[in-house]
């Protein structure tokens, strides 16, 4: 695992970021951009199998980016965190921003937060497999996934008419975990038509207008380019080394 310089605000507390410029990835850079932490970037090359390095199992059981280490973490230990979602909300309560703090407000963004999780990351990510990457064409997939991936701009929409952004009129986590699934490149591969979901529309202008999310999609951001992949860059995506132990 290579390591590169330190970004965000001097000072502050030190995170180790293990990244890569994925979806996934974009949601940890912006983060700590928002929540203007130190922090000092590991590459973990996924094109080229760097998941699977023993080093990083160790920090990531599941061997997917994003990972951090807060070298300050409870009891000023160092504690290491991995799964996008679970990073945003453990950086939020550290930081005490982008998150309410009031019960109700709390449980809003991690609905919306989970709903990220559990359904637009999953069912965006196999839209994209099958529509882009898949060796054989398989329309009953492309159309199932197509399909969940119209639904569930559908739901955002229509919350999004009646709010500003996800868990209601205050920018958080929740809009930081979805937003990186629903750029411009992410909605050519899954086939959206965004005019047919204005409020995500104006949704997603207003946050890619914010400097800290901007900063955040730049890092690395020409790292990230599959095109036709190699038989060895597919077993590292998506191939059976996915399923190694």
């Amino acid at each position: 695992m290579s390591r590169t310089g330190s970004v965000g605000i001097k000072g502050a507390a030190m995170i180790k970021h293990y990244y890569w410029p994925t979806p996934n990835g974009h949601k940890t850079a912006i983060m700590l951009e928002e929540v203007e932490l130190e922090s000092e970037l590991y590459p973990i090359n996924i094109l080229a199998g760097d998941q699977f390095h023993p080093d990083f199992i160790a920090i990531s059981p599941n061997h997917r980016i994003p990972t951090i280490i807060d070298l300050d973490g409870p009891q000023g230990a160092p504690y290491t965190v991995f799964e996008s979602g679970a990073i945003l909300l453990y950086l939020a309560e550290k930081t005490g921003k982008l998150i309410p703090c009031d019960i109700a407000g709390r449980n809003e963004t991690v609905q919306w937060l989970m709903f990220q999780m559990a359904n637009v990351g999953p069912m965006f990510g196999q839209n994209g497999y099958f529509q882009g990457y898949c060796p054989e064409d398989v329309p009953v997939a492309k159309k199932r996934y197509q399909d969940i991936s119209n639904k569930l701009y559908g739901v955002m929409d229509q919350r999004l008419s009646a709010v500003e952004y996800l868990a209601g009129q205050d920018y958080s986590i929740a809009d930081i975990a979805t937003y990186p699934w629903i750029l411009p490149k992410q909605r050519e591969m899954h086939r959206i038509d965004i005019s047919e979901y204005p409020n995500v529309a104006r949704w997603c202008t207003a946050i890619g207008e914010r400097s800290a999310v901007q900063r955040g999609l730049n890092l690395m951001s020409d790292s990230m380019k599959v095109g036709n992949p190699t038989k060895e860059t597919y077993n590292n995506l998506f191939g059976p080394s996915q399923l190694l132990k």
